[in-house]
């Protein structure tokens, strides 16, 4: 009654109301005039139309709807004007982004459809994929990189500052949070001691972080970079957290907390977990721009020089090809081995030359050489955003700040123009690097007419393969569907068609679901031996 005297344009109200009349159906809109008089009619049995209001369950979709994850129960929560706005932890799954995405809501109207959808549909209980056995819903973006700087050796709050930081992560009323975590002496928190509030009491890990530069000896907890994670009892005591931890597709804590403690108590993470990263970028602040990709004018120049050398090594390979005298690869004409010699010496050529940028791109404050007057900036968040996973990678960054390399059209170098060359910019059958699609220079530094084509060359073909690729799969889906339909999985894992033929006697030849399996394994037993490990140490 009180959602019919709201009306329809006071929330919670309602729009209409479903009457039985003789047996017919018929719906009563409710209007600012008539809400008195439709209140007085209602009878038992009506069915009032009304506002959706805070925790209502309704189906979330985003199409394409490529698999089971597409369709999700949400729990409404009503604000203030006229888009949907969702978790970004629940993105990945969706495919969703905020650039002008259009996903639909449907709302249950049976309480047996609501409780069905509790019970099998809720995001909590999809975190895990059905695919490759790891989570698909995760943290990204900020909140990885905000864990990082909450999390990185240094980084330490002032008491007052750690409890608005608990308070604003929800911590406080959090049932898993151990009170005694917060009685201590009156010191500053540190990043790592923080985010063990997050952490069950009993979980043992140790694993590598995303951050881990991959050294010849792994020092382990002496890593220098922070890269080994180890959490005893709970409490991070070595390394820092990153899309490792909690990311969606990788996210190994956020793995062993769904398998081990269940679905609920992994959301509770996820949930509080993103919302102190936040937190952490608030209180440390996070900013990219240019600036991040400057590199010294003499790593420049040393750049120039490795690029300069593997063209005229190119050049040589060219001239030795002319002479007749280049020796052919097993199984490959003397034009083959030409242009495949020329891919690997000018891809080295790029991934030296990355590899150059990526000593001056660091992730905290470089000591000043004395080779040089030149000081990186004390963080360095882009190469944070890259390292920690949050977004792009050290390529992108090599790619700005070096050389973006060679362009390719259909697996290999640019070779198809008019008249025997690309285009009219370099003499017939001419075979170097720069005339082949080559890109010298850096995205920073500006591409020149020439390459700018050539780059437009290879992006082009990189969208008219998304676009025929994307028709290919949706109709090979639409053929496998179609010929699988009929058949059924029974509840002792037997799969047959539908004239009771057997066509596997367990389900996947092992019977094993891979969104219960350990990323696609039945077990993990180095992950189990050194939980032990960590338990008796």
């Amino acid at each position: 009654k009180e959602a019919i005297l709201n009306g329809p344009n006071v929330h919670p109200g309602a729009n209409y109301v479903r009457k039985n009349i003789n047996g017919k159906e018929m719906k009563v809109r409710v209007l600012d005039d008539n809400r008195e008089l439709v209140v007085e009619n209602l009878e038992y049995g009506d069915v009032v139309m009304r506002h959706l209001k805070d925790g209502d369950i309704v189906l979330f979709n985003r199409q394409p709807s490529l698999h089971r994850m597409s369709m999700m129960a949400h729990e409404v929560r009503v604000l203030p004007y006229k888009t949907f706005r969702l978790n970004l932890c629940v993105c990945p799954p969706y495919n969703a982004d905020f650039d002008g995405d259009e996903m639909n809501m449907h709302v249950f109207q049976t309480d047996e459809s609501r409780a069905e959808a509790k019970s099998l549909m809720r995001v909590q209980e999809h975190i895990l994929s059905p695919r490759f056995g790891g989570p698909i819903i995760g943290a990204i973006h900020d909140h990885i990189s905000g864990a990082y700087l909450l999390t990185r050796d240094g980084f330490t709050v002032p008491e007052d500052d750690a409890f608005q930081m608990i308070r604003k992560s929800h911590l406080l009323n959090n049932e898993y949070v151990d009170k005694k975590h917060l009685k201590r002496k009156n010191r500053d928190w540190t990043g790592k001691e923080l985010f063990s509030l997050l952490l069950p009491d009993d979980l043992n890990m140790n694993y590598k972080a995303e951050i881990c530069r991959k050294c010849e000896t792994c020092l382990k907890e002496d890593c220098q970079y922070d890269a080994f994670v180890v959490i005893k009892d709970g409490q991070l005591t070595h390394g820092a957290i990153d899309e490792a931890a909690y990311g969606s597709f990788s996210g190994k804590i956020l793995d062993t907390i769904v398998k081990e403690y269940g679905p609920s108590r992994a959301k509770e993470f996820l949930d509080r977990s993103t919302d102190l990263a936040i937190c952490g970028i608030m209180k440390t602040g996070i900013t990219t721009g240019t600036n991040d990709e400057e590199i010294p004018e003499e790593a420049i120049e040393v750049i120039d020089a490795h690029l300069d050398k593997a063209e005229q090594e190119v050049d040589k390979l060219i001239a030795t090809y002319e002479e007749g005298l280049l020796q052919p690869l097993p199984g490959r004409s003397a034009e083959e081995t030409l242009e495949m010699r020329i891919v690997q010496v000018l891809g080295e050529a790029r991934d030296t030359a990355g590899e150059i940028a990526e000593g001056y791109l660091t992730m905290g404050k470089q000591s000043q050489d004395d080779s040089y007057d030149y000081v990186m900036a004390v963080e360095n968040h882009s190469v944070v955003m890259a390292r920690t996973g949050a977004r792009a990678s050290m390529l992108n960054l090599a790619q700005i700040t070096a050389c973006v390399g060679q362009q390719s059209v259909r697996g290999g170098r640019i070779t198809r123009g008019y008249l025997a060359r690309p285009l009219p910019h370099f003499r017939k059958h001419e075979l170097g690097a720069r005339a082949k699609g080559f890109v010298h220079s850096s995205y920073k530094e500006g591409l020149d007419p020439v390459e700018f084509f050539f780059h437009a060359m290879g992006g082009r073909e990189g969208l008219v393969d998304t676009a025929i690729r994307t028709a290919q799969s949706g109709y090979m889906q639409r053929r496998l569907v179609n010929a699988l339909e009929d058949l059924n999985v029974r509840s002792d894992g037997l799969v047959t068609d539908n004239k009771g033929q057997v066509i596997q006697s367990v389900f996947g030849e092992e019977g094993i679901d891979p969104a219960k399996s350990d990323f696609g394994h039945v077990a993990n037993l180095d992950k189990l031996i050194d939980e032990m490990r960590i338990k008796d140490n």
